[in-house]
């Protein structure tokens, strides 16, 4: 029995979980008001994060970035997990693109400038779908 994963996603977990990893270890020990800056933004999508105080909220990003980048990153954790888990990140991300006033056009979905920051995140829900879809489509063979 070999690896819960196929060769063919690695340099998909790759990419993500080092990406991800990465911004969650540049979050480690933020400023608490780098943390309201990111918490007043999140809160837009998920107004329950307000409750938080700013230093738990930069506790919780940071070690949620680093546990999904982590999982990303080893072979030992199933691709269908691990990609489960990118879906959910980047759909939030995405959540948050929308509903943050001034990160979209008047159409609602092309970012303006001070969007592209999280738009551009939106490689990350294509690669969670493309690892979710070959993992449906190959079971069984």
């Amino acid at each position: 029995m070999g690896l819960p994963i196929k060769f063919r996603h690695v340099p998909a977990r790759l990419a993500a979980g080092a990406f991800i990893l990465n911004s969650g270890m540049g979050k480690r020990g933020m400023p608490d008001d780098g943390a309201a800056g990111l918490q007043q933004m999140a809160a837009h999508a998920f107004p329950q994060l307000k409750e938080m105080s700013p230093k738990d909220f930069g506790k919780l990003i940071s070690t949620g970035e680093i546990a999904l980048g982590v999982a990303l990153l080893t072979p030992l954790v199933p691709t269908w997990l691990a990609a489960l888990g990118l879906a959910g990140f980047s759909g939030g991300l995405l959540r948050m693109y929308t509903k943050v006033p001034g990160l979209t056009r008047s159409d609602g979905i092309r970012p303006t400038a001070d969007g592209n920051a999280i738009a551009k995140d939106v490689f990350l829900a294509g690669i969670a779908g493309t690892l979710l879809i070959d993992e449906i489509t190959s079971r069984g063979r």
